[in-house]
């Protein structure tokens, strides 16, 4: 006999207690012998915190990860943390500064301890609050990018690419941070629009024939500047190239030079070209030979080479520059404010420079090639599809990727110099160097960029380069799932990665998904004041409900809306199958009760039967397509619709005939169709449906097989049939709704069916069509004809008449409905009048507008049902 359930679910105390028996018994790592399959965790920095972001991407992947251990894979979903260098390091640095110290008061070694104290006491919170979303990890193999194993993964790639002359030190423009004092990479810089100015400067030419004009909103770069360029196109410049101008204030001779970097739509169409300080300008430098002249020190001061402006900061020498040129009546306009985007260090907001300065790169090109044929020739897939062009667009246009950090908490690069100067990468810590044997070496002071360990996760945290068991059943893996946001910055170098050290792709799908905004489509932003705390949805709505909030509104590929009402929505259907359970429950006897042949069947048994297996077999087909949405959508409008609106009403009537086997029957019924919903939600909603599979057999849903769908049971006869009598239903509970009968009053009604075969149906059917609309004497005729105060309701294959008498009054419930008719049409014209202004169409996210859609046809819909509604009071 099934365990008797609560009156009321309660998230917090089922979800700790089942989380700790999965825990207990093991049930997160690999088991049996099936197929391999693995996913491994995209991992969230160690000083993380739960964002709606990872409850997203973790939704996703314990969903793939259950689906497919029910389905008998050897399943492994692979945890971990990221060192997360720049971030790490600036919380133990917060930490210090409140000791009044710092870390170079402590020196490197000490301060790296500290860190490493600070990630055992306070480190990986995250790991504890993906639990509480009901990941189901192998948390036995969890790794971290800077455990022993990864680290020796490092120092093994970095070696190996190092002597294949993969890695090299050079001079190229980075993301430099001065007040954290390192290298950023791309990712690692927000974008912000600023109020700026953007100054014209006039460069006089040489031969006093008259002038060029720059345009620029760092003015106190200019000092910088080496060369003037102009697009070979722009007919403005053609006479210049080939022309000296001269920098005010330096005297430099500055080369006008021709090239197509140029974007002569910008400013005035000539570029200031400042090799030292900006990407473009570099590579443009290097095309033509120009010298680069950095003036700014690392901690972004004039150097020596800004003459009377050394040693002022960036902000100041931009005044003082500005001044001094307007003094010199060589600027021509000033355009304030000016709004443009700056990048700023995404820890400690400071605007970044780029910066020209001596770093580690990896040479790209070699690597890249493979990785672009990998994806090119179906190797590895991309879905949706169309972001296998955000991954080409990036990987055929790569630059050398800049790899050191000027950290202390990292990797520390693997490379020695010994007192004689001679360089060498090496694996183990070395005693001397191998050319000269000298014992004096020095280490190079940088750490790698913490994308570097992360792009050989896929390989590393299976135990690579050691041959292991688990990387030669689990590698390549299975799938990865991230977002959009960096394919660029982290998928594109895993499959470089593992393709040079596994000669294989690392995954052969990648799901990309969206980034999740608030329910109008807008991004999140602290600013803007629509963040959504996962740990607080959690609190207050349980696990489950924001799973499948999240789930529903992950269309394909596109970004994903969310809204606490819509948690709310989601905490009350797992409420609907709560009660729904506790129903099934009560009425299921102590032995096992088997699905009923289908001569003890009953039509509703037959339609629900039937579109349960087709739902099972399109969820699978979802499922298996990475469609999760609809998946999630499909499952929950039939439990909530068809499995409890509908088929626990209907099956309440054998279950009360007092007939033996028309009670053995429903309990059947309700037991195989109960059983595989929530089989079929358990990847999706995890905590209650361990709690109601249990407490239905004693056997865990985690362990269950996943259904699969029985083509036999697929009945469109009955499926049609059914839906007549459910129209009818509708209609007299619809006709109630319109014109607000209370429940108490049940009329009376004649049902006209022409067809006999549908009239035979109905009469069989027609007490639970009385006791589920909650109507009084319903008589059944082949044929009839309103008479005067009858209204008359139309379904496909029937006509309905309502004696109105007693029930209201007409006129004045023909002056209600035109009153709620002019409501519901007055807000389809504000809609409509929203809908055609194009600025709004234009500029509001895709999910707004189709709000907006959607609003606009349940209107149109509500208002031509009770136009219907009174006109049919009018005619009567």
């Amino acid at each position: 006999m099934p365990k008797e359930l609560d009156k009321a679910y309660e998230p917090a105390s089922v979800e700790q207690r089942i989380y700790a028996q999965w825990e207990r018994s093991a049930g997160f790592g690999p088991t049996g012998d099936g197929e391999p399959y693995c996913i491994v965790q995209p991992p969230p920095n160690v000083t993380g915190v739960l964002h709606i972001g990872h409850a997203l991407d973790n939704s996703l992947q314990d969903a793939i990860i259950r689906r497919k251990r029910m389905q008998g894979y050897r399943a492994l979903w692979l945890p971990g943390t990221d060192h997360a260098g720049i971030a790490t390091q600036n919380v133990v640095e917060r930490e210090l500064a409140k000791e009044g110290l710092s870390r170079n008061d402590l020196g490197r070694e000490a301060f790296v301890e500290r860190v490493w104290e600070w990630k055992r006491h306070s480190g990986g919170r995250i790991v504890e609050q993906l639990k509480r979303l009901g990941s189901s990890c192998d948390w036995s193999r969890e790794r971290f990018t800077m455990d022993d194993g990864l680290s020796r993964a490092v120092r093994e790639i970095f070696t190996r690419l190092y002597d294949e002359k993969l890695i090299y030190r050079g001079s190229r423009i980075i993301n430099w941070c001065p007040r954290c004092q390192t290298a950023l990479s791309d990712i690692e810089v927000e974008h912000r629009d600023v109020e700026g100015e953007l100054v014209q400067l006039a460069y006089p030419l040489k031969d006093d024939t008259g002038e060029i004009v720059i345009a620029t909103t760092r003015v106190e770069t200019m000092l910088g500047d080496t060369g003037v360029a102009v697009n070979p196109k722009d007919e403005r410049y053609r006479d210049l190239v080939g022309k000296t101008a001269v920098l005010p204030i330096v005297g430099r001779e500055l080369p006008i030079v021709a090239d197509d970097a140029v974007d002569f739509e910008f400013g005035t169409g000539a570029l200031k070209v400042t090799p030292a300080l900006d990407p473009t300008d570099f590579e443009i430098g290097e095309r033509h030979g120009l010298p680069a002249v950095n003036v700014l020190t690392a901690q972004a001061h004039i150097t020596e080479d800004g003459g009377e402006f050394a040693g002022m900061d960036r902000y100041a020498a931009r005044k003082a520059v500005t001044e001094k040129l307007r003094s010199m009546g060589v600027v021509r306009e000033e355009t304030r404010p000016y709004v443009h985007s700056v990048g700023h260090c995404y820890r400690c907001g400071t605007e970044v420079e780029p910066w020209l300065s001596d770093q580690w790169f990896v040479k790209v090109r070699p690597l890249a090639e493979r990785a672009i044929e990998a994806v090119r020739n179906g190797d590895t897939r991309f879905v949706p599809q169309r972001y296998e062009r955000n991954y080409m667009d990036w990987m055929e246009n790569l630059r050398d990727w800049c790899i050191s950090r000027q950290l202390w908490w990292g990797h520390r690069i693997p490379v020695y110099t010994c007192a004689n100067g001679h360089e060498f990468a090496s694996r183990e810590e070395p005693k001397a160097c191998p050319v000269d044997k000298n014992e004096d070496l020095t280490q190079d002071p940088d750490v790698l960029d913490t994308w570097f360990s992360s792009a050989l996760w896929p390989f590393s945290t299976l135990g690579w380069p050691d041959e292991t068991q688990d990387l030669r059943q689990y590698y390549p893996t299975s799938v990865l799932v991230t977002g959009y946001d960096i394919i660029t910055f982290w998928v594109s170098r895993m499959m470089m990665m593992g393709l040079y050290a596994m000669n294989a792709v690392p995954f052969p799908d990648v799901h990309v998904h969206g980034m999740v905004r608030d329910f109008r489509g807008k991004k999140m932003s602290k600013s803007f004041g629509n963040v959504v705390d996962p740990l607080e949805l959690l609190d207050k709505y349980g696990a489950d409900a924001l799973r499948m909030t999240l789930v529903r509104s992950a269309t394909l590929g596109g970004d994903v809306p969310i809204a606490e009402q819509w948690v709310e929505g989601d905490r009350n259907f797992a409420n609907k199958l709560w009660n729904a359970s506790r129903f099934v429950f009560m009425n299921l006897g102590d032995e096992a009760t088997p699905l009923p042949p289908k001569h003890h069947r009953t039509l509703a048994d037959n339609w629900i039967l039937s579109r349960l297996a087709t739902v099972t077999e399109q969820v699978d087909a979802a499922m298996e397509a990475y469609d999760f949405a609809t998946a999630a959508q499909m499952l929950r409008q039939f439990t909530w619709s068809e499995f409890c609106d509908w088929y626990i009403e209907w099956a309440k009537g054998p279950l009360t005939s007092g007939d033996e086997a028309r009670e053995a029957a429903a309990r059947g019924m309700l037991t195989v169709v109960l059983k595989t919903i929530l089989e079929l939600l358990h990847p999706l909603m995890p905590f209650i449906t361990e709690e109601l599979h249990t407490a239905m057999d004693g056997q865990s849903a985690m362990s269950a097989r996943w259904p699969s769908a029985d083509r036999d049971l697929v009945d469109h006869d009955a499926e049609g049939t059914f839906e007549f009598v459910q129209s009818v239903v509708s209609a007299l509970r619809r006709f109630r709704a319109d014109h607000q009968i209370p429940t108490s009053v049940r009329p009376d009604t004649t049902i006209a069916v022409p067809d006999a075969e549908r009239r035979s149906v109905l009469v069989s059917e027609i007490e639970r069509v009385r006791v589920v609309a909650r109507w009084g004497e319903i008589t059944l005729t082949d044929t009839g004809q309103a008479a005067t105060g009858h209204a008359r309701l139309v379904v496909s294959g029937a006509e309905i008449f309502i004696p109105m008498a007693g029930l209201f009054d007409v006129d004045a419930e023909t002056t209600r409905l035109d009153k709620e008719i002019e409501r519901l049409r007055s807000d389809a014209d504000r809609i409509r009048a929203k809908l055609g202004n194009t600025d709004f169409v234009g500029k509001a996210p895709d999910e707004v507008v189709e709000q907006q859609r959607d609003r606009l046809a349940e209107n149109e819909t509500a208002a031509a049902r009770l136009a219907e509604a009174r006109e049919e009071l009018r005619r009567r």
